[in-house]
């Protein structure tokens, strides 16, 4: 009777592990300690990246290393997760054409996000509005002319749970801003951008 109580218990205990192991392995994350989805709720995070682009009206490409500074809400339902981000970027992207130098010193985005979380992971797709600065410089005599223009952006990516509160990712976005009228060249210019970054996330 003992030696049979004993291989029950051995039978429950180790039917009660694999269990425990299988609900490790759920189409989307587990629930943090707290109890709430673990990608549900507020987050603050930085990035850094790689920006090439186009300027309209000129053959200038300007490239050059882009980083800042995320924040954002998300909402989770089973494996579905939505949510909104804004980030303010400052950019090196720079290039010159003839006598024509052209910038984008900063920019940031305001986008929804929305994706499906796999275990650890989540997959998303982003796109919303964008907002920043051309900067138009003569090179010969240093005379500057800069815009503010609106815009949209859009791209996809991925994030990966770390521990219990960081996440890191890797995201692509486009960001195409609308044109404005300079007076330097007497023709309107705007600049469309890839942005390739990598960025870490604290949640809350």
């Amino acid at each position: 009777m003992a030696k049979a109580a004993l291989v029950a218990a051995l039978i429950a205990a180790v039917f009660g592990c694999r269990t425990a192991s299988a609900a490790d392995y759920l189409p989307y994350s587990p629930p943090a300690p707290s109890g709430k989805p673990y990608w549900q709720g507020p987050y603050l995070g930085v990035n850094l990246g790689y920006q090439w682009g186009d300027v309209t009206h000129s053959r200038a490409n300007p490239s050059g290393v882009a980083g800042g500074a995320q924040a954002g809400y998300s909402w989770q339902i089973e494996q579905f997760v939505f949510g909104a981000e804004a980030d303010i970027q400052g950019s090196a992207a720079d290039d010159t054409f003839a006598s024509w130098k052209f910038s984008n010193p900063w920019f940031g985005t305001v986008r929804a996000r929305g994706g499906v979380a796999i275990s650890n992971v989540l997959l998303y797709g982003t796109v919303g509005v964008a907002y920043g600065s051309l900067t138009m410089q003569n090179a010969l005599n240093g005379v500057s002319e800069s815009h503010t223009g609106l815009g949209w952006a859009g791209g996809a990516g991925a994030e990966f749970a770390l521990t219990s509160s960081w996440t890191a990712k890797a995201e692509y976005l486009y960001v195409d801003l609308d044109r404005n009228r300079y007076f330097l060249s007497d023709s309107s210019h705007s600049i469309d951008s890839n942005i390739v970054r990598l960025g870490v996330n604290y949640r809350f």
